[in-house]
C-alpha cells in the first residue's frame, strides 16, 4: 500500500503550497490569505520509484469549538488518522504562535509519527531563526521552502526513513487466476449488505449509520470456480458488542483498494442519485485505469419517476463510464445480482485482453480506410500501423506521421471500432500517438 502523509498546521504557513509540490499539481488552491483550504484534499506523489498519497488540510485549531473552524478540526483530524506520518508544517518567517503550541500538544498526545517543518525558510536555512520551534518537543525542525522548492525532496526521504520504507517499492506477485475486486461508493449505499449477500453470511457487519469503518477488508471468495478477493471499503467492525462509529469514511482505504484491485464495483444510491463523491471515486477508479461496473443499489425502493431522475444523472455525471456495464441490483433482498458477476468477469477478461499486432493494424487501416483523420494545417496525419502497449487497462499504440494533429474525437472513433472489434466492454482502453522521426530532418535544416 501507498504510504500516506498528511499535511496539517495553522492557516497560511504554505500546506497547499507544499501539497502542490509533492504532487507535482496546480489541484490545492493556493492563495496568499488564510483559511483558504477548508476540507481535506488528496493527490498522488511519486519520488524514485515509492508512490505516496498526500492529504492536505485546512488550518487546524484542535480546541475549536464551532462554526467552520471546529469543522475544518474535524478534517484534519481524520486527516491525521488515516495519515502513515504527519507533516507539521510552521512558518519560518512567522515565528512560533500559541496555535502551534497547541496543535504541537494534539500530535504529542495522539502519538502519530510526525516531523517538523520550517516552511519559507529560503536564505535562512543555516539560520538562528528557527531555534524556538525546538519549543514544541516534536524533535528536530527541517527547513524548507515549499515554493522554491528546497529541501521538499529531503523531506520525503525522511518521512520514508521514518516509515522504514525505501524509494523502492517492494515487488510482490499476485495471483492471477484471482481477481481483486474492489466495491466502492459513498457512506451508507450499501456495500456491505451486498458482500454479505454474496458471502451468505453476517461476514462484515453492517450498520446503518453512514461511515463507520476506516480500514479496507479482504475476504476470499469463489463462484462458479472463479476465486475473487472482495475488497469491502467501509463496512463496520465489531469490538465485543461495541460499534465503533468513525465521522467520515476513510477515503485514503477507498483508494488503496481501488489501486489495489483489478476490478472495481462502484455502488450508487438510487435514493439519492450521483453526488460529487461518487463523480470523484469514479474518477480516481478511471485515472488508475481499473476496469469497473455500475450498480445502482436500493432500486426496490424508488418509484418510476425517480428511477429516471437516477439514470439521466448517471449519464449528465458520469459520462466517462460509458464503458462500463450499468445494473439495478437491491443488496437487501437480493435482486438483479446474478448478471452483476458476469460483468465483473468481463471487465476483467477485457482489461486483461491479448491483441495481435496483425489484427490491430488490419482494423487500424480499415478505420482509416472508413474515416479519414482530418488535416491539420498543411499536414493530413498517416496512419501506419499500431500495437498493443499494455493490459489492464489495455493500451494500443499507433505509430505514423504527423500523429499530433488526431484530433481527440478521432481517437474515441478509433476507440470504438476497437472495443467493438475485441468486445472491451468494462475497462478503459488507452490510445497513444507516436509519431516517427524524419532522418533526413536534420540534413534539410543543416
Amino acid at each position: 500500500m501507498k504510504p500516506v502523509l498528511a499535511l496539517v498546521g495553522r492557516p497560511n504557513v504554505g500546506k497547499s503550497t507544499l501539497f502542490n509540490r509533492l504532487t507535482k499539481s496546480r489541484d490545492a488552491i493556493v492563495a496568499d490569505f488564510a483559511g483558504l483550504t477548508r476540507d481535506r484534499h488528496y493527490g498522488n506523489g511519486k519520488q524514485g520509484r515509492q508512490e505516496f498519497i498526500v492529504i492536505d488540510t485546512g488550518g487546524f485549531e484542535p480546541d475549536a469549538s464551532a462554526g467552520i473552524y471546529k469543522e475544518m478540526a474535524k478534517q484534519t483530524q481524520q486527516a491525521v488518522a488515516e495519515a502513515d506520518i504527519v507533516i507539521f508544517v510552521v512558518d519560518a518567517r512567522g515565528g512560533l504562535s500559541a496555535q502551534d503550541h497547541d496543535i504541537a500538544k494534539y500530535l504529542r498526545k495522539i502519538g502519530k509519527p510526525t516531523l517538523l517543518v520550517a516552511n519559507k525558510a529560503e536564505g535562512m536555512l543555516e539560520g538562528i531563526q528557527l531555534t524556538e520551534f525546538y519549543e514544541l518537543g516534536l524533535g528536530e525542525v527541517i527547513a524548507i521552502s515549499a515554493a522554491h522548492g528546497q529541501g521538499t525532496r529531503g523531506l520525503v526521504e525522511l518521512a520514508f526513513e521514518s516509515l522504514h520504507l525505501s524509494d523502492e517499492p517492494e515487488e510482490t506477485e499476485d495471483d492471477p487466476s484471482v481477481i481483486k475486486l474492489a466495491v466502492a461508493g459513498r457512506p451508507n449505499v450499501g456495500k456491505s449488505t451486498l458482500i454479505n449477500t454474496w458471502l451468505g453470511e453476517e461476514r462484515l457487519v453492517a450498520f446503518d449509520m453512514p461511515g463507520t469503518t476506516r480500514d479496507a477488508i479482504s475476504v476470499p471468495f469463489e463462484k462458479q470456480g472463479q476465486k475473487f478477493e472482495l475488497i469491502d471499503t467501509a463496512g463496520l467492525r465489531r469490538k465485543g458488542k461495541v460499534f465503533e462509529a468513525i465521522e467520515k469514511f476513510s477515503v485514503v482505504k477507498t483508494l488503496q483498494a481501488i489501486e489495489s484491485a483489478n476490478v472495481v464495483l462502484l455502488l450508487l444510491d438510487a435514493e439519492q442519485g450521483v453526488t460529487d463523491q461518487d463523480a470523484h471515486i469514479a474518477g480516481y477508479a478511471l485515472e488508475s485505469g481499473r476496469a469497473m461496473v455500475l450498480a445502482v443499489n436500493k432500486w426496490d425502493a424508488v418509484d418510476e419517476y425517480q428511477r429516471q431522475l437516477v439514470q439521466r444523472s448517471i449519464e449528465n455525471r458520469l459520462p466517462f463510464l460509458s464503458f462500463a456495464n450499468m445494473h439495478f441490483v437491491s443488496a437487501k433482498k437480493r435482486q438483479g445480482l446474478g448478471p452483476v458477476w458476469a460483468s465483473i468477469v468481463q471487465a476483467h477478461k477485457a482489461a486483461m485482453c491479448k491483441m495481435s499486432t496483425p489484427i490491430l493494424t488490419r482494423l487500424l487501416l480499415e478505420a482509416v480506410q472508413f474515416q479519414s483523420p482530418q488535416r491539420g494545417g498543411m499536414f493530413r496525419p498517416k496512419l501506419r500501423y499500431a500495437h498493443q502497449g499494455g493490459m489492464n487497462p489495455p493500451v494500443i499504440v499507433v505509430h505514423g506521421n504527423s500523429l499530433e494533429h488526431v484530433t481527440d474525437t478521432y481517437k474515441r472513433f478509433l476507440e470504438g471500432r476497437f472495443r467493438k472489434a475485441f468486445n472491451l466492454s468494462g475497462t478503459p482502453l488507452r490510445i497513444e500517438m507516436k509519431t516517427s522521426t524524419n532522418p533526413f530532418a536534420d540534413k534539410e535544416s543543416s
